[in-house]
C-alpha cells in the first residue's frame, strides 16, 4: 500500500522504508522554531536538561514577533531571555527588532524552510509551511527544548483527509474564503490530528499566498498539519529563496485517505467566520447588518504583499468610514517596504488607516489593536476566540482582506462588491 504526502517524508525523516497511520516515529527536524511567548520556556526546560549546546545552530530560529517591540516589562524580559539565548548558542535565525517579521512568514519568504523538510515550532500556526510540501506542525515548549538538544521530535504518523479542488475562484474570492469554507463544512474538529493534503487541478488557481493561508488554518479545524503537493508553482517560489537544496515528495497513487471532501471552487463567494469559532461560517451577502469598530488586516495568516495588494485595491480613492479604527500589519519588514515601493502605504494612509511595524499584535490580543467590552472587529487573522483580541465580551469576526476592507469602507461587514452598487 501507498503512502500519502506527509507519510512520505515522515517516512523519510524517521529513516524507514514507509510509515502508516497510528505509527510513532523519532524523526530528524529541518528546523525547530521558538518565538517571544514560547522560546523563554523551551530554554528553561533546555538548561534544566543540563544541555550545554544546541544541536545545530543553524537548524533552529528564534523569531521576536508576537509581543514586539515589547509591550511591557515582562515582554521585554522575554525577548531578552531568548536574545541571550540566541547569543550565547551562535543561533544563526535570530530575528529581532528591524529585522523581524511574522514568524510563520518570514521563514518561508527567507528560504530557510523548504519544501520536503520537516519542521516543528513552539507555535499552533507552524503548520503554515506545508504549503511548500514541507511537513511542519505545532509542538509545546518542552518538544522544542527536546528538538534543541536532540535534533529529532517524536511524532504520532497522522491519518489523513484529502480535500480535492476543483473550478477556480470568482472575483474577491481568496484562500481564506477557501479554507474557512473548509472549516465551515467539517468544523473545528473535522480534521482532528489528521493531515488536510490537498488535490485536484483547482490547486492550479491558488497562489503561494493564498496556499500558506490555507495550511496555516489546518490547526484552525483540528488538523496536525496542512500540506498542498509539489507544482511549478512550488518550485518557483522555492527556488527563488530557498538556502540549501531540497528534496520533492508526491503521494502514491495508491495512498490510503482516511477520508475524502470535494471542493468546487468556481461555487464559493466571500465568508466570514461569526464568532465566537472559525467553523461559524456565512457567505458574506448572509451577513446582515453587523456594524464593526475595528478593522484588522495583517497576521500570520494574511499579512502577505498580495494581502495588502487586495486591501489597498478596495481602499484606493476611498475612507475608512468615521468611527470606524483600521489597523494594517505587513508581516515582515521586506513586505512593508515593498508596500511602500508600490504605493500601498499611501492608499493605506490616505484611506485614514495606521499601519504598524511587524507583529502578531492584536491577533492574539497582545497589543497594539485591543478591543474594549462590547467592541467588534473584522480581521484577517485566524482565530475568533472569546477574548481572543481583547475584552471577553468583544467579538471577531473573520475574512479576507478585501471583505475586511470593504467593511472598514461601509463600517459593517460587507463585501466589495457592495462598494461597486453605491458608486454606480
Amino acid at each position: 500500500m501507498g503512502m500519502t504526502l506527509s507519510e512520505k517524508i515522515l517516512a523519510e525523516k524517521a529513516g524507514r522504508p514507509s510509515v502508516s497511520p497510528g505509527e510513532l516515529v523519532m524523526a530528524k527536524v529541518d528546523l525547530a522554531l521558538g518565538n517571544d511567548v514560547t522560546s523563554p520556556i523551551a530554554i528553561k526546560a533546555f538548561r534544566a536538561a543540563g544541555a550545554k549546546k544546541v544541536f545545530d545552530r543553524g537548524k533552529i530560529a528564534l523569531v521576536a514577533d508576537h509581543f514586539t517591540p515589547n509591550k511591557d516589562i515582562a515582554s521585554a524580559e522575554q525577548v531578552r531571555t531568548m536574545r541571550e539565548f540566541a547569543r550565547e548558542q551562535g543561533i544563526l535565525h535570530h530575528y529581532d527588532v528591524g529585522r523581524m517579521g511574522i514568524e510563520h512568514v518570514l521563514l518561508p519568504d527567507e528560504g530557510i524552510v523548504g519544501p520536503g523538510d520537516l519542521v516543528i515550532g513552539a507555535d499552533s500556526h507552524t503548520c503554515t509551511y506545508g504549503a511548500l510540501c514541507a511537513f511542519s506542525t505545532g509542538v509545546g515548549s518542552t518538544d522544542l527544548a527536546a528538538a534543541m538538544v536532540s535534533g529529532e521530535v517524536w511524532l504520532k504518523v497522522p491519518e489523513t483527509l484529502r480535500i480535492v479542488l476543483t473550478g477556480r475562484p470568482g472575483k474577491w474570492v481568496e484562500g481564506k474564503d477557501v479554507i474557512l469554507h473548509i472549516i465551515g463544512k467539517i468544523g473545528v474538529d473535522g480534521a482532528l490530528y489528521r493531515s488536510m493534503e490537498y488535490a485536484g487541478d483547482g490547486i492550479a488557481h491558488l497562489p503561494m499566498a493564498w496556499r500558506f493561508t490555507m495550511t496555516n488554518m489546518a490547526i484552525e479545524a483540528g488538523a496536525k498539519n496542512g500540506i498542498f503537493p509539489f507544482d511549478e508553482v512550488t518550485r518557483a517560489y522555492a527556488d527563488a529563496r530557498s538556502k540549501r537544496p531540497y528534496k520533492v515528495f508526491s503521494a502514491d497513487p495508491d495512498a490510503r485517505y482516511a477520508d475524502e471532501i470535494r471542493v468546487d471552487l468556481s461555487s464559493l463567494e466571500p465568508v466570514v467566520a461569526f464568532p465566537h469559532l472559525p467553523e461559524n461560517t456565512r457567505p458574506v451577502s448572509q451577513a446582515g447588518n453587523v456594524p464593526i469598530d475595528q478593522v484588522v488586516v495583517g497576521s500570520c495568516t494574511n499579512g502577505r504583499i498580495e494581502d495588502l495588494r487586495s486591501a489597498a485595491e478596495v481602499l484606493r480613492g476611498r475612507k475608512v468610514h468615521d468611527g470606524v479604527r483600521m489597523i494594517v500589519f505587513p508581516a515582515t519588514q521586506e513586505i512593508w517596504l515593498q508596500a511602500v515601493r508600490e504605493g500601498l502605504m499611501e492608499v493605506f494612509v490616505e484611506a485614514g488607516a495606521a499601519v504598524s511595524t511587524p507583529t502578531c499584535g492584536p491577533c492574539l490580543g497582545g497589543h497594539m489593536g485591543i478591543l474594549a467590552r462590547g467592541e467588534r472587529a473584522i480581521a484577517t487573522t485566524n482565530r475568533n476566540f472569546v477574548g481572543r483580541m481583547g475584552h471577553p465580551e468583544s467579538e471577531v469576526y473573520l475574512s479576507n482582506p478585501a471583505v475586511a476592507a470593504a467593511s472598514a469602507v461601509l463600517g459593517r461587514i460587507g463585501g466589495p462588491d457592495e462598494l461597486g452598487r453605491r458608486e454606480r
